[in-house]
């Protein structure tokens, strides 16, 4: 069976997490902090802070903004429910906008329409794009909107470590970055995430907060607000570190393999079967993921492939559909068909182009 994705975790970074395991330092120590530098400078940031998942690093993300009760955060219909869920966590709304169909991403100009002409009843502080599957929002637009309507900006990245936009690194082209290790990531942990930041207070902020609120000072650890214990372990700073130096050349291999899925897969979107995602230089290509034609049912094609030696699966959720934020049913309709249509293919750098045309050649026979 050729799995949807595959961790790459070779020898060294197994014994990297077995040295730490046997030196008995397993919180946050000496390789948080090392990695966190490394973070740092990959990103071009001025301070990473690292926790325990992708959820955690957008909920103190929030909390450092102090967004709360009787505020609103605007999200992207088409994203995994994390990123709505912390914002009602903080008891603040989540606003759900539509994405475009050729990017997943935030669509700017529903954007513009929602902020300019808001009239709900809570306070607009924050959006929060997501460069989905690891394609990088139009963050020129989102910023240029957040800016003349005072908003702030926090980049769901957890897809996109490594991805690019107009020469700067995602996670680092707002207000705050915030990333994703779980092992469905090109970078893994197991779980695992980071924040990234190049406002220094804010960056201290976030790093109470990820540890119970306390601080280490002159006269010893005091606290300074009730917070939580987000801390990433030493052995899983450890095993992220071994894959670092690897990731450009990871993200090159995704993005070849993109290439030849699209490539081999135009035949099919000439016939009208499915859509494919656009091509950008700055993707790093988390997931590959066609859009089924309205004929298809996916969870048929789905069993179909799997048949053939493929794992498939959905892509992500429509925030609209799934229900659980209030009615926002009317705001979308690009999100709701992703998520009924959106088949996720195998990728990962460890596949090779006969893997590619494998999985081509079956969905050709399911679909054709």
């Amino acid at each position: 069976m050729l799995k949807l994705s595959q961790p790459n975790i070779d020898d060294a970074a197994i014994a990297a997490v077995v040295e730490v395991l046997r030196s008995g330092q397993l919180v946050h120590g000496q390789e948080c902090e090392t990695f966190e530098k490394e973070l740092a400078e990959y990103l071009g940031c001025g301070d990473v802070i690292l926790v325990s998942s992708g959820t955690s690093a957008l909920h103190v993300a929030l909390m450092a903004l102090d967004i709360g009760q009787g505020d609103a955060v605007i999200v992207p219909d088409f994203t995994f429910p994390a990123t709505a869920n912390v914002i009602a966590l903080t008891g603040a709304r989540p606003v759900i906008v539509d994405v475009r169909p050729e990017t997943y991403t935030l669509d700017s100009d529903a954007l513009e329409s929602l902020v300019s002409g808001w009239k709900g009843p809570e306070r607009l502080r924050a959006i929060m794009p997501v460069h989905e599957f690891g394609f990088p929002a139009d963050m020129e637009s989102i910023n240029r909107i957040a800016e003349a309507h005072g908003l702030a900006v926090i980049e769901d990245a957890a897809c996109a470590l490594g991805a690019t936009y107009a020469g700067g690194k995602a996670g680092n082209l707002a207000d705050i970055g915030c990333f994703s290790f779980h092992p469905r990531k090109t970078l893994t942990t197991g779980e695992g995430g980071a924040i990234a930041t190049c406002h220094p207070e804010l960056a201290a902020r976030m790093r109470r907060l990820r540890n119970h609120g306390m601080e280490r000072t002159p006269s010893g650890m005091q606290f300074f607000e009730p917070a939580t214990n987000y801390r990433l372990t030493n052995f899983q700073a450890a095993l992220g570190r071994q894959q670092l130096p690897h990731l450009d050349e990871w993200i090159q291999a995704r993005r070849d393999l993109a290439k030849g899925y699209l490539s081999n897969l135009a035949p099919l979107v000439e016939q009208g079967l499915l859509t494919c995602p656009v091509w950008d230089d700055g993707h790093s290509w988390q997931t590959f993921m066609v859009v089924l034609s309205p004929s298809f049912v996916r969870s048929d094609v789905i069993a179909a492939l799997r048949e053939h030696g493929v794992e498939s699966n959905l892509g992500a959720q429509s925030l609209s559909v799934i229900g659980i934020y209030g009615d926002q049913t009317g705001n979308s309709t690009v999100g709701p068909q992703l998520y009924a249509s959106g088949l996720a293919l195998p990728l990962f750098e460890q596949m090779s182009t006969d893997d590619v045309q494998k999985v081509c050649t079956a969905l050709n026979a399911v679909l054709g």
